[in-house]
């Protein structure tokens, strides 16, 4: 079957008619009157059957036969395969009850064509064949028709050269006429490509509408109503755009090339109109998608809620759910083989999500790394049995090269189990993580116990007070060792320096000390260390920095060394830590919903924290025991009046006479006390109270940068 399929070929006459006949396509000034055409045309019987399998056949043929001029003629176009479903059983059925009809309209076409009918009464003609068929197989019947001699026509232009059947068919078709002068003829093919191109695309966006799933959009939406409106006059158009290309193609294996030079604007104003359609259908079933994406989200959203809602024999469901659903690649990366392995390695086991962006910082990867080890190298048979995951979450619109290279060097630290890339985690699933887990950036340690129960929102605050200590990391555990805690040195600095245990163990009385004041670390350690000689006390002094300003804590530090002023930390990672235990201790409350209850150790805490923001403070100890916990402006008068309150040492010890003066001065300046609260913090507390007065405290929005590298907070 082919455009040569009828008994004559046409005369010169015909020939004029065939190349005037279409210089009337936009003569339809009344679109209205020519949609009312199509309509009276249509009576859909209700059969049914799935054009998708066609579509894709016609597309690779299309693709296949469409002329590259610039290339070589004979050169094989380079064309995925068509999918195996093309093959298959049920399809094979369909085009065999199919085929007379894709017969009858290339027969149709290709009469008209030689006959120089004009293109509308051709479409029409069309249209009235295939009356009892849907929009969208009205479309693809037609295209498959079309296609079938359009792929006739390359095939022999591509295998003529090499195959003595097809050169004698070409001969008669006047192929090697028609190729000698491509150079001429490279407008027109060129129109003709790009419309062919076109029409594709509007029959896919057609069938794509068709394929809508019907549970999750209706008519009711305004973009399908829209757009189901406007796909008759599209049909029409491709349709008569068929009509068009085989006229061109006629007109050139009949006439001969130099009848064919004078009509390719006919072809790129079609290609022009039918741009327009595309453009506003793929308009509309963008919405659409958006629509359907909606409401897919939502019941994926609600099935993940449903889902922790439900009683599971084990934590696979979950693990699932969250990480990767198929089972079609293995979705973790194991850190210390470095291989790709199944999510079943957690079934069973406790699972600690550690969720975070690719701003991680070195120093929270590099002590959980240092306790998670720890748990490895002394496990008991409890702390063999939690596992770690990390769970990246990322902007996916934003994915670079440098996110990804980003991605993989951090990956390439961990020594825990990592989700393989971070693009696997779905977008319902990055929802919930935000809003029932409460993730804004800063790293949460979600823990699921062997059923895949969440029995605690984020342990890591537990992990850097306790370590592995906290295993199983549940809130009830978490609520267990603060019932154990009280308010002493150890719990400030335990882990993180075995040289202050030492001192507590000896007995000796200690600073420890913060600020970034270097003229009042210089006043107050020189005053401290002359009232130790004083009163004849063992004094053991630390410089612990502050929670942020890292540059100006490390000039202080050098000057400290220098000066020989006291101990200091020198590892930056170690007063990192420092403070993010503290702040950790406030979070954890936090977390429990116990921030506000009257808790003396509580509120020790939360002073410090606040001393941290309104300049230098320091801690006295005797040993374990904590005897002081005050402000810059409140401890250095206390040891400068050393002479006002020396004479009770003898009778109240050190410890007591220092505490008691410096209470009366604490009485008297009541320094402000203030939090900050980064808004990548999870759970921010609505209310707090006061830890000097009790008072609600007021809260104000702040905007803060302290000119150092990476992003700085933005507290609350």
């Amino acid at each position: 079957m082919a455009f040569r399929s009828l008994t004559a070929t046409p005369g010169i006459g015909a020939g004029q008619q065939l190349i005037k006949s279409d210089r009337s396509m936009l003569a339809l000034s009344d679109e209205s009157s020519m949609i009312k055409q199509i309509q009276a045309t249509h009576a859909p019987d209700g059969r049914e059957f799935d054009v998708r399998p066609l579509l894709n056949v016609v597309e690779d043929i299309l693709n296949r036969a469409t002329l590259q001029v610039e290339s070589t003629l004979m050169a094989t176009q380079a064309h995925a395969e068509p999918e195996d479903k093309n093959r298959q059983v049920n399809f094979i059925a369909t085009l065999e009850a199919l085929s007379f009809v894709i017969d009858r309209i290339a027969c149709e076409i290709s009469y008209k064509a030689f006959s120089g009918s004009d293109a509308h009464a051709t479409t029409m003609s069309l249209f009235n064949m295939l009356s009892s068929y849907s929009w969208d197989a009205k479309l693809v019947l037609t295209m498959a028709a079309f296609a079938l001699n359009y792929g006739e026509f390359w095939l022999l232009a591509q295998i003529y050269s090499s195959n003595p059947l097809a050169k004698s068919m070409a001969i008669l078709r006047q192929l090697p006429v028609i190729l000698e002068h491509t150079g001429p003829l490279k407008p027109r093919f060129d129109a003709l490509n790009n419309l062919i191109r076109v029409m594709l695309e509007v029959t896919k966006c057609i069938v794509e509408f068709k394929e809508l799933p019907s549970i999750y959009i209706s008519t009711e939406v305004p973009a399908l109503s829209t757009a189901l409106a406007h796909i008759p006059t599209a049909v029409y158009w491709t349709i008569r755009s068929v009509v068009a290309c085989a006229t061109q193609i006629t007109s050139l294996t009949t006439m001969g090339h130099e009848f064919a030079t004078t009509e390719a604007w006919e072809l790129s104003t079609l290609a022009h109109k039918l741009q327009n359609i595309n453009e506003h259908l793929k308009k509309q079933l963008s919405i659409c998608h958006q629509h359907i994406e909606g409401k897919r989200n939502v019941e994926s959203y609600q099935m993940l809620l449903n889902l922790f809602d439900t009683i599971h024999i084990d934590n696979m469901k979950i693990l699932k759910a969250l990480i990767y659903a198929k089972d079609d690649i293995p979705p973790l990366l194991d850190g210390s083989t470095k291989r790709r392995v199944n999510i079943d390695v957690l079934r069973r086991r406790n699972v600690l999500l550690l969720v975070s962006g690719l701003d991680i910082s070195h120093d929270e990867l590099s002590i959980l790394e240092q306790i998670y080890n720890e748990s490895r190298i002394h496990a008991t048979r409890l702390d063999s049995q939690y596992e770690v995951v990390w769970i990246p979450i990322v902007d996916r619109s934003s994915w670079n090269d440098s996110m990804q290279k980003k991605f993989e060097a951090l990956q390439a630290t961990m020594p825990w189990y990592s989700v393989h890339h971070p693009l696997i985690i779905e977008k319902v699933v990055i929802r919930f993580i935000k809003e029932v887990w409460h993730f804004r950036n800063k790293p949460i340690l979600v823990v699921l116990d062997p059923q895949g129960r969440v029995v605690c929102p984020n342990a890591l605050h537990m992990m850097w007070i306790w370590g592995s200590n906290a295993f199983p990391f549940t809130s009830l555990r978490e609520e267990s060792l603060w019932k154990e805690e009280t308010w002493r040195l150890e719990l400030l600095v335990d882990g993180i320096d075995p040289t202050i245990l030492n001192w507590i163990k000896e007995g000796k009385y200690i600073f420890l000390y913060g600020g970034d004041d270097i003229e009042w670390v210089r006043k107050f350690t020189n005053a401290a260390r002359a009232v130790a000689l004083a009163a004849r006390i063992p004094l053991e002094m630390v410089y612990v920095g502050k929670s942020s300003k890292r540059d100006k804590v490390q000039r202080v530090i050098a000057t400290i060394t220098v000066e020989k002023l006291s101990y200091v930390w020198q590892d930056l990672t170690m007063i990192w830590f420092f403070w993010t235990r503290l702040e950790s201790m406030l979070f954890s409350k936090i977390q429990l919903g116990k921030i506000d209850e009257y808790d003396p150790m509580m509120q020790e805490i939360k002073k410090l924290l606040s001393y941290d923001k309104e300049g230098g403070w320091a801690v006295l100890s005797k040993g374990p025991d904590v005897v002081v916990n005050g402000h810059s402006t409140t401890v250095l008068p206390t040891i400068l009046e050393y002479d006002v309150w020396k004479e009770h040492i003898p009778v109240k010890g050190f410890d007591l006479s220092f505490k008691e003066h410096h209470d009366k001065l604490h009485g008297v300046a009541h320094p402000c006390c203030r939090f900050e609260f980064p808004s990548t913090a999870g759970r921010i507390p609505e209310r707090l109270k006061c830890p000097e007065c009790q008072r609600s405290m007021e809260k104000y929005i702040t905007f803060l940068c302290c000119h150092e590298e990476g992003i700085a907070e933005i507290p609350h």
